[in-house]
């Protein structure tokens, strides 16, 4: 590497070391990165002995050069001159394949370590709870699958070989300069604080400046992922004020600017700096070197050997003066990923979970109590973008719910916003555990069964029915993927879709665009609808399902759902007439309890809660 190059690299890691300084390294967190690099121990020592070899063809090349000068100046042989030539072209070739090879063994441990963080997150986040994603920052946890894993592999394909191969590099260089001259490689050494000093002078304020411009730019990203989203873009053009966000974005990206400018006349300023004293340390090694060769005490040859160690001297000190901070920024990249990891799902399958016995299912609820999880049980400080974690939670919402659900029979849940019927459907599919008492299916406790079963089992459709950026066919087949398109079609024709997929051009193959804003609500709807039929559940929750719909399309919907619900067990929350009065039993949920229940008649006659909800909410439907 040359002397330039050098001064590069030494600035880059020194910035990257100002951020990580004061950060230590514990020996569990050393196990795990350990245990995660175990599947590539064959390839990791494989790695280190090329980066050794490597190392040494690199000083074996200045060795060469020398003898070639002396060859040359001590009137040796042609065929002398020759040999060492074709041997410099053979340690040529050898480095140049070495260093493929070492290449390819590098890309296949950092993608392949890429690769097991990736899928080791993945599948954890995969396994948290709903209450996770409620709070978390979307953006921030695509960081930590992107960024971070990415930082964490370089502490192998980089980090790890880079000290090898410099400690090898560095012992062998100044062995051969000492040999050669002891005085020489002394004063060579005397110049290497003025190459370093001003590297820790400028990283603290090339790292500040760095940090201000991945928040500002942190900020940008973050304005255009809600700014640019189909609901984010239509709440702008409604109610926003697009001449205030563009002057917003305007400064941030100016100050971006500010920054780069003065951020690349630091580096050129450093790096000038350092070529300059990497040529006065060439002019020393000629100088004295070229005095002594004069005075008989080295050879011409000798003197270009210590020049053109010079570098191989300079790059492995300024590098190891630096592997620390390297080490410290992986160790850093780690243990943000190591934080996903270690949050512990509070929604785990037991172990001897086992399936829903087949046929009928009932849903019970016995004396269930629920209290919402705390910030601290399901999430991080980090992925929410806050200092501390909203202390609150843990406030029971239910308290005591009892019912039944006897197989193939319809209860309706009515009642007032944030009485706790949402939070009554979440319990049955298992989003959330019970604090005490239990829901049950068939007799079974959800927490004593698999959630495979559960997945086969329940069939959920809410009032924002979500949809993919996928096709049709995509978005259908998530719940069966071996479905055939004779199976796509009649799911859609019950859901009373059909129509308006083949009047699309692509038909199954339409892409619905970010969470299915190319359809209207009521196609969106009925669309999520269409994938429950494809599922046949054998127990059905509707959360407001046709709430999006007009009348017309609800009365086809509706016909579509009896169908479905046909022989099923089925719980129903909805501000719709027609679907509380067709329902078997109507529960009147408030403020987490069961206030009153029966068939529709009855708690009309009754006089009570739903006799108020009905004038206020159902009343006007049926006049």
């Amino acid at each position: 590497m040359s002397m330039n190059g050098s001064a590069h690299m030494v600035m880059w890691r020194t910035v990257r070391g100002h951020e990580v300084k004061d950060r230590r390294i514990s020996r569990e967190t050393l196990r795990r990165i350990v245990a995660f690099a175990g599947p590539h121990r064959k390839a990791l020592g494989v790695f280190l002995v090329l980066s050794v070899l490597l190392a040494v063809l690199g000083v074996v090349t200045p060795i060469l050069a020398g003898d070639v000068v002396n060859a040359i100046t001590g009137g040796r042989s042609v065929a002398t001159v020759v040999w060492l030539a074709l041997a410099i072209a053979g340690v040529a070739v050898a480095d140049a394949g070495l260093g493929v090879l070492n290449r390819l063994l590098s890309s296949r441990i950092g993608e392949g370590l890429i690769l097991d963080l990736r899928t080791a997150v993945y599948d954890h986040v995969q396994r948290m709870p709903v209450a996770f994603f409620t709070r978390t920052r979307t953006g921030a946890l695509v960081s930590r699958l992107n960024t971070d894993v990415i930082g964490a592999q370089r502490a192998f394909s980089n980090t790890l070989s880079g000290v090898v191969s410099n400690v090898v590099s560095l012992l062998l260089t100044v062995v051969v300069m000492v040999t050669i001259s002891w005085q020489v490689t002394v004063l060579s050494l005397l110049l290497l604080p003025i190459f370093l000093v001003p590297a820790r002078a400028m990283g603290g304020r090339l790292a500040a400046l760095q940090r201000e411009a991945a928040q500002h730019n942190a900020s940008m990203s973050t304005q255009m992922t809600e700014r640019f989203s189909a609901g984010g873009a239509t709440l702008v053009k409604l109610f926003g004020r697009p001449e205030a966000e563009s002057a917003e974005f305007a400064r941030r990206a100016g100050r971006v600017r500010d920054i780069g400018v003065r951020v690349a006349m630091l580096q050129t300023t450093f790096v000038t700096a350092l070529t300059l004293v990497s040529a006065l340390a060439l002019a020393l090694v000629y100088g004295l070197g070229g005095a002594l060769a004069l005075t008989g005490s080295l050879d011409a040859g000798e003197v270009v050997t210590l020049a053109l160690l010079l570098t191989r001297l300079y790059t492995p000190l300024t590098m190891l003066a630096n592997a620390r901070m390297d080490i410290m920024s992986a160790v850093v990249s780690f243990e943000r990923v190591f934080e996903i990891l270690d949050l512990v799902p509070l929604i785990q399958e037991r172990p001897g979970a086992r399936p829903l016995p087949a046929g009928p299912v009932s849903v019970e609820f016995d004396d269930v109590r629920f209290a919402y999880p705390s910030a601290e049980e399901v999430s991080l400080a980090s992925l929410e973008d806050v200092a501390v974690l909203d202390a609150r939670g843990g406030e029971e919402v239910l308290h005591g719910v009892s019912f039944t659900v006897e197989p193939g029979r319809t209860v309706a849940l009515v009642g007032s916003s944030g009485a706790g019927k949402s939070t009554v459907a979440q319990l049955v599919a298992r989003l959330y555990d019970v604090t005490s008492g239990a829901v049950g299916l068939g007799g079974v406790d959800v927490r004593d069964t698999t959630f495979a079963s559960l997945r086969e089992t329940i069939g959920m459709v809410t009032q924002d029915g979500h949809l993919f950026h996928e096709s049709i066919r995509e978005n259908l087949t998530l719940v069966r993927p071996e479905a055939t398109d004779e199976q796509l079609w009649d799911a859609l024709a019950r859901a009373r879709m059909d129509h308006v997929i083949r009047a699309l051009p692509d038909g199954l193959d339409t892409v619905v665009g970010e969470r299915g804003y190319r359809l209207s609500g009521g196609e969106r709807q009925r669309l999520t609808i269409a994938r429950l039929l494809l599922a046949a559940p054998r127990v059905v929750i509707l959360d407001e399902a046709t709430s999006a719909l007009d009348s017309t399309n609800e009365a086809h919907v509706q016909a579509a759902l009896g169908e479905a619900l046909a022989g099923r067990t089925a719980l129903v929350i909805a501000h719709r007439l027609s679907t509380v009065r067709s329902a078997d039993e109507i529960l009147v949920v408030e403020a987490g309890r069961i206030v009153e229940r029966g068939p529709h008649p009855q708690l009309l006659a009754a006089g009570g809660r739903y006799a108020e909800l009905y004038e206020t909410q159902f009343a006007d439907q049926e006049a």
